[in-house]
């Protein structure tokens, strides 16, 4: 075993290094990994069979790996976001996405591929804007879509619904397994109903028709835009925001960002939408603090004119610096390709919501990729806490099948030339063994995951996450 571990751990060779040289990516190394697991002609160890040391050094070189950038610039939110991930264990699922996906390197590549949202979770679901603005329900962060087998999207969220069911409400296994096996229902049961009547396209979950769980979060996540502006971002004037510890307004950045507003008006063919005025900036400023996994990464809110002019309609566009996927290289090898960072985030977005919100988009700011979308009065995900043991079962029935409803778009507005909804179908057939295994997958991930994040405490405290990998002669 300890061959094998030594040739998983080695993803970076020394060779021709010069003493103190930066650790790089192990994306390619990863990739080549996963294409070798998916041969199935070599016996590879990957890492989720680390135990012990080895395992602790695979999650401290992972999570160093994963934040390179903003260690190396002392960049104050990366402590932020390591302290937060360290005193909350479903903070910490929702903030290494990269570590959970390298112990699933190459697995599942018999399995049908859609176009995966790539981190799944109970609080990435929500209300957001439909194409016209109204609000609809359903998954609402693509930062890591990418094309992948059904079951990782799978995985991911039925690990997520076991450690939130845990951390958030305290329930015990039997009642956790309750809950995973109603998202692998839901989803199922939504399959089953695209392959039948191939109504994806033209269904969405609205304040008319949603089940009495998601009815309350559009009635909880309701407001007036104007009391929105005026409430948590316009300075008294309302020509532009308002500085707070949350926002900080570069107002000498104006003609930067319109270019970057009128690129993306271009590339989504937005112009003359009536609510979006002349697409006018008013004003741009930084927003800190927010994000779980994306903490620390350059956002910015820029303010766009309404057609009123009195800044009681105003829209206000985000954009947030893209990286590259956590799945890039971990996926078994497939000839779908969604691009890369924020054409990818904005490829995805369009798959999986056919009447999403129109300023999800992909455009360049100081050479750098960054994905853009509309900041909505209504835009909210459930508050967990104020969950009963049935209005959990509730929720990750919806979903289930909220998820299957973007899997079920991915030959239709996606690249998979093959009819997905009866290949996952068959795929997941005995149903019961299906979701047997599911379930013990999901127990044995989040307990591995459990023995993760005490290593991560105890390493922080040591100062393991004050500097990246380095590699010495």
């Amino acid at each position: 075993m300890a061959k094998a571990q030594k040739k998983t751990a080695s993803v970076t060779s020394s060779k021709d290094v010069q003493p103190s040289e930066k650790a790089g990516s192990r994306v390619e190394a990863y990739r080549d990994l996963s294409r070798r697991i998916a041969s199935d002609r070599e016996i590879i160890v990957p890492p989720i069979f680390l135990t012990g040391q080895s395992r602790r050094e695979h999650v401290r070189s992972t999570l160093r790996e994963d934040h390179a950038q903003r260690i190396e610039q002392r960049n104050e939110a990366a402590w932020q976001k390591f302290e937060e991930l360290a005193g909350d264990f479903f903070k910490f699922f929702r903030g290494t996405a990269l570590l959970f996906y390298r112990d699933m390197v190459g697995q599942d590549g018999h399995m049908p591929s859609v176009m995966a949202l790539g981190d799944v979770h109970p609080t990435n679901f929500g209300v957001m804007p439909d194409d016209h603005g109204a609000p609809i329900f359903g998954v609402n962060d693509f930062d890591e879509t990418i094309y992948a087998p059904f079951t990782w999207d799978i995985k991911r969220g039925a690990v997520g619904f076991w450690i939130a069911a845990r951390e958030k409400a305290g329930f015990k296994r039997k009642k956790r397994r309750k809950i995973v096996e109603a998202f692998v229902e839901g989803y199922l049961d939504a399959i089953k109903i695209y392959a039948e009547h191939s109504t994806e396209k033209n269904d969405s979950y609205r304040m008319d028709n949603s089940p009495p769980v998601i009815q309350r979060l559009f009635e909880e996540a309701w407001e007036e835009r104007k009391d929105w502006l005026w409430d948590d971002y316009l300075k008294p004037s309302g020509r532009g925001f308002r500085a707070s510890d949350e926002l900080q307004p570069i107002s000498g950045e104006i003609e930067k960002f319109q270019k970057a507003i009128d690129d993306l008006a271009k590339a989504n063919d937005i112009r003359g939408i009536d609510r979006a005025g002349e697409l006018k900036v008013k004003d741009v400023c930084i927003r800190h603090g927010q994000g779980t996994a994306s903490l620390g990464l350059p956002r910015y809110y820029v303010l766009i004119e309404g057609p009123s002019k009195d800044a009681s309609d105003d829209l206000i566009i985000e954009f947030k610096r893209a990286r590259q996927s956590a799945l890039e290289g971990l996926t078994p090898p497939t000839d779908f390709d969604a691009g890369d960072k924020a054409e990818r985030i904005a490829h995805g977005q369009s798959v999986q919501l056919a009447h999403g919100d129109v300023f999800y988009g992909a455009v360049t700011i100081d050479g750098e990729s960054f994905l853009s979308r509309e900041r909505a009065p209504f835009r909210d995900d459930i508050d967990l806490d104020e969950l009963s043991y049935d209005t959990w079962k509730d929720y990750a029935r919806v979903c289930g099948a909220a998820l299957a409803q973007a899997h079920a778009l991915s030959d239709d507005l996606g690249q998979i030339d093959y009819d997905v909804e009866p290949s996952i179908l068959k795929a997941a057939y005995p149903q019961d063994l299906f979701k047997a295994d599911l379930v013990r997958f999901t127990e044995e991930a989040a307990d591995r995951l459990k023995r993760d994040h005490e290593y991560f405490q105890e390493d922080l405290k040591h100062g393991a996450f004050d500097s990246i990998d380095m590699v010495y002669r």
